[in-house]
């Protein structure tokens, strides 16, 4: 009865690596879970994300019409009155969401290697970054074992968490906001602020890193 119940274990666990092993890359990315981001999947996304960024800024901003066809080209989904400033840059793309009545001010950085969602009425001021990319902390988790150049990985591993910015914030300018972070309906973020954790809604938090100052919206 024991060696049966052994021989069933092993037999569940061979199918758990069958299906994790034909689990693409991508899956794995928007899983929050370690991937190889130099799949061919992700080169080419990042390629194609290049030349639409290049494209883009180079339509002057008063053509807003052709700048519009640009967003819901690239974008996964973008709601009515969004305007994107120059000098914006993206990994994607495609994993980028926003909703309407939207300002992105100038320069503007979304490393969206995992989904980037933006609610409505949004104000996010110039230079901020959005990075869901992030790497594992501890050197031995970080560096991709048994690495060589001819491998076609990358050296290190990766793991990418979603950002969310609800409904009527304000992003003040030259802010990082890290994977994984949520920053909850009206609230507001100070400039200069590195964002490591969850704001609350209705508050103003600032700092580096960045911290509850008060209350709003009441």
């Amino acid at each position: 009865m024991m060696e049966k119940k052994e021989k069933m274990e092993e037999k569940e666990e061979e199918k758990k690596k069958e299906t994790e092993m034909r689990r693409t890359e991508m899956e794995k990315c928007l899983a929050g879970e370690l991937y190889d981001c130099h799949a061919r999947v992700f080169l080419e996304g990042k390629a194609r994300a290049a030349e639409w960024c290049g494209r883009y800024n180079a339509v002057p901003y008063a053509r807003r019409a052709e700048r519009r066809e640009m967003l819901e080209e690239l974008f996964g989904g973008v709601g009515e009155n969004v305007s994107v400033g120059d000098g914006f840059t993206c990994d994607f793309g495609v994993n980028i969401f926003v909703g309407s009545n939207v300002s992105i001010n100038k320069n503007c950085t979304f490393i969206d290697c995992n989904r980037i969602i933006i609610g409505s009425n949004v104000l996010i001021a110039p230079h901020v970054h959005l990075n869901t990319a992030t790497h594992p902390v501890e050197l031995a988790e970080r560096l991709t074992a048994g690495w060589t150049a001819e491998s076609g990985e990358y050296f290190c591993r990766t793991r990418a968490l979603p950002i969310r910015i609800g409904d009527g914030c304000w992003i003040g300018a030259n802010v990082v906001v890290l994977a994984g972070v949520s920053i909850g309906e009206g609230a507001v973020v100070g400039a200069g602020s590195v964002v490591t954790r969850d704001v609350p809604p209705n508050v103003l938090a600032a700092g580096n890193p960045c911290r509850i100052i008060r209350e709003i919206n009441r």
